[in-house]
């Protein structure tokens, strides 16, 4: 191997760890804002099931805009709407299945807050590649969804009393 391709190769390997430290950073912020606008929302509504309700209409919400506002900005002749109908399909089907593993980790109640937490933050937190085309589009989303996942699932196990 040259020197050369070493160099690069050492390059495109400190790059992709600053991205991931990047992706990483953006899943903490999302995760600790979300935890604060839950407990607040939590007071506000007063009950689990009104703002259980509430995060479903927005789950419905965000997964129509993650579909049409990528449509609308990306969209050329020819393309067909199911490559923009997959990306969301993907990231609900994998927040079901994450929002399930925290429902048997811990209790019923925090499966819809975790499949919110799941898609809704993690589409917000993706934002700013939403618009792109390239594979960064798949690299910072896999990230953020591993990311938050992780986060998610350990959550509990961190906070867990000690008698």
């Amino acid at each position: 191997m040259s020197d050369g391709h070493v160099k690069g190769a050492f390059i495109d390997l400190f790059i992709k760890v600053v991205l991931g430290g990047l992706f990483s950073m953006i899943s903490q912020m999302g995760f600790f804002a979300y935890l604060t606008l839950h407990r607040i929302m939590l007071g506000i509504f007063r009950s689990h099931s009104r703002w259980g309700v509430i995060q479903l209409l927005l789950i419905l919400f965000v997964f129509f805009d993650f579909v049409y506002l990528r449509y609308s900005a990306l969209h050329s002749h020819g393309e067909s709407l199911w490559e923009y109908i997959i990306p969301p399909a993907i990231l609900l089907v994998i927040s079901l299945i994450v929002a399930e593993m925290k429902k048997r980790d811990t209790n019923k109640i925090a499966y819809i807050p975790t499949l919110f937490f799941m898609f809704v933050v993690t589409t917000l937190e993706w934002l700013p590649d939403l618009r792109q085309k390239d594979n960064m589009f798949w690299v910072m989303g896999l990230t953020l969804i591993a990311c938050n996942a992780y986060q998610i699932l350990k959550l509990h196990r961190l906070l867990k009393e000690t008698k």
